[in-house]
């Protein structure tokens, strides 16, 4: 509901003011050597993709919150603690989440008759084999407003966490200002509040009165730290008591950083509420660098290569890139070529951008070329390294074969030259093969036998980013000359990932489906956040993963093109509704920190894939076994129909 106000109030503001790896410890993402590594294709497209292809505002994937997470430490050596909760509603879940530890809760105040009523039942926090254990508590005499939580703990000076449902009329947005998450880099935040009734949609003041905000910063050792947020127009939070709240910190360690948005008021109603927001930010230490501030391209059968002068002495070499070629027409005036990119890697000191000259000949352009909005990516978070507004392009003259050719846009100049072997050590390959693809945190949930000429690809329990997957699907695949791909959850993205930047038996693959998928969080999930928060604290489960959080997916999905997407075949689920008077769920835990509908891990509005091809939406399957309905990668009859119309 939020998005589109706080991306226009955002723009006001600115005008005014194959082998499975040990598992990893929760910070970490497990990488692929590069000795694995694909052929890169070389991405270009026309200057009406320009718009798609560019890095997205923050404030366009702020997370959008309607529950408390709230932290809980026990004092050395005491088995007793205390938390100020708000509740909105009689019936609000409360959900302890106390790590190895075993925790009781009471309300202040209760009567043992009340206590002895309280409700309370075992559940699980979880996306996939990644989870956290959890009590959900419901209160016979629980009273809307601020309450005492009396806790309780088996094991002295524990710490963990209690999860408080709200109102879900009423929202927190946060956000960060940018996405430069490097060593030393001042990172900013703004949080607001939203509300709806019906059709009415109120942001900022209109929607409640904030008393206190706070940013709870939790460094990547497990240290919290604290700042207050302020709407004093001093705090990079727009203009003084607008209702936007501003706060910063400088990040001083490498790894993983939890940024918590903690926000208590009272909303429109003079109701006292308390809401939190979860954001993972991975932050990188790289020393990457332009060399020079002009470019020129040399010609190498037929094409031309764009030599990006760089100096690096940290990362493992290899990146993603776009940028955009312009030159100007017969009159002088400025005219879009195209945008260029992809993965490439640093050779001598240099990363190659491809263009393919017929590019030049169909936009009309002539010199002097420039090169505009250059941003080098980390290939595992996408998080710009190298930035450039603005660069003298030098090109060489067209080809005189190329001066009078087709403009038609082909293959060859979305993607480059396909390569006489797609994986640099490749095997023998032979054969067609449907590949079925599990998930994050997962292992082969397909069953096989409802599939024809197919295997599974296992990667059991990892935590692998977009990039890694993607590699580690095409080295299974290379034992094939062409396959198709039935993928669940991230592995939807893995297979367009690896479809997009690499070439691969995907691309030598016919039949009407290409890439199918289930349940794939293409423009992530607010679980990624809960989980990484829980998992800073509790050092347990397969890890932070940012590819799957809102801003992580918009930053990589500006970087697949629409030609690519049309690739892809998805089909999205919710649990079933049994009545009215029942909170449905698919997972009691999740449904508190996921919007209806949803599958007990992936919001539906969020497992849309602009440019793909939607297959439907199916009430009454879950995300994974486990949960309350059966699991969406068992519906037999779904998957004999993407069986029968899987590309091979």
């Amino acid at each position: 509901m939020l998005h589109r106000h706080i991306r226009a109030s955002h723009r006001c503001c600115v005008l005014l003011a194959c082998a499975a790896l040990p598992l990893l410890s929760h910070a970490q993402v497990a990488r692929v050597p590069l000795g694995d590594m694909p052929v890169p294709k070389q991405l270009a497209g026309p200057p009406e993709e320009m718009p798609a292809m560019r890095a997205k505002e923050p404030a366009a994937s702020a997370v959008i919150s309607r529950h408390a997470l709230l932290p809980v430490r026990f004092a050395p050596g005491q088995s007793e603690a205390q938390l100020q909760i708000s509740a909105e509603t009689a019936d609000a879940r409360v959900l302890l989440l106390p790590g190895p530890a075993q925790w009781r809760a009471q309300l202040a105040g209760t009567t043992a008759k009340a206590a002895a009523s309280t409700a309370s039942r075992a559940t699980a926090l979880a996306a996939g084999a990644e989870g956290y254990r959890a009590i959900e508590y419901r209160f016979a005499q629980l009273q809307a407003g601020p309450q005492t939580l009396r806790l309780h703990s088996d094991t002295p000076g524990a710490r963990g966490y209690v999860l408080v449902q709200g109102d879900q009329a009423l929202e927190l947005a946060s956000y960060p200002l940018h996405r430069r998450q490097r060593l030393g880099e001042r990172m900013s935040f703004n949080a607001m509040l939203g509300a709806r009734a019906g059709d009415d949609v109120r942001i900022a003041n209109a929607a409640g009165s904030v008393q206190q905000a706070t940013l709870r910063v939790v460094r990547p050792d497990g240290s919290v730290q604290e700042a207050p947020m302020f709407d004093d127009g001093q705090h990079e939070d727009a203009a003084a008591g607008d209702g936007r709240f501003g706060a910063s910190f400088v990040p001083d360690a490498p790894g993983t950083w939890i940024a918590q948005a903690v926000v208590r008021g009272t909303d429109a109603r003079g109701r006292a509420f308390v809401r939190t927001t979860e954001h993972v930010l991975p932050v990188l230490d790289s020393d990457l660098a332009l060399r020079a501030s002009t470019l020129a391209a040399r010609q190498v059968d037929g094409r031309w290569q764009l030599q990006v002068p760089v100096q690096v002495s940290t990362g493992d070499g290899h990146y993603r890139a776009f940028a955009e070629v312009w030159g100007v027409d017969a009159s002088g005036k400025d005219v879009a070529v195209a945008w260029i990119g992809g993965i490439s890697q640093v050779q001598d000191g240099q990363l190659a951008l491809g263009l393919d000259p017929r590019w030049v000949q169909r936009a009309g352009a002539r010199a002097p070329f420039t090169l505009r909005k250059l941003r080098i990516e980390d290939p595992d978070h996408f998080i710009a390294l190298v930035t450039a507004e603005r660069m003298p392009l030098t090109l060489p003259a067209l080809p005189p074969s190329q001066r009078l050719g087709t403009l038609a846009i082909d293959e060859t100049m979305r993607m480059g030259p396909r390569p006489q072997t797609a994986q640099r050590a490749m095997p023998a390959a032979t054969g067609a093969r449907l590949i079925l693809v599990h998930g994050y945190c997962s292992s082969g949930v397909w069953p096989q036998q409802q599939f024809s000429n197919a295997s599974s690809f296992i990667d059991a329990n990892q935590n692998r980013s977009h990039d890694a997957f993607a590699r580690l699907l095409a080295s299974y695949g290379s034992q094939w000359n062409s396959f198709g791909t039935v993928a669940h959850s991230q592995g939807g993205a893995a297979a367009l990932h690896l479809y997009t930047y690499y070439w691969s038996g995907l691309d030598k693959a016919s039949g009407a489906r290409l890439m199918q998928s289930v349940g794939t969080p293409y423009q992530g999930t607010n679980l990624a956040g809960i989980l990484a928060t829980l998992g800073n604290w509790f050092g347990v489960g397969c890890g932070t993963n940012s590819d799957m959080t809102y801003d992580g997916a918009a930053a990589w999905l500006a970087g697949v093109p629409a030609s690519a997407r049309a690739k892809v075949n998805y089909y999205t689920t919710s649990f079933a509704s049994t009545n009215w008077y029942t909170n449905d769920y698919c997972n009691i835990a999740t449904d508190v920190v996921l919007n209806d509908p949803e599958d007990g891990t992936v919001e539906q509005v969020y497992a849309q894939l602009p440019g793909g091809v939607n297959r439907g939406h199916t009430v009454g399957q879950c995300h994974t076994t486990g949960m309350r309905d059966p699991a969406q990668y068992l519906d037999a009859a779904r998957n004999a129909t993407m069986s029968a119309n899987a590309a091979r």
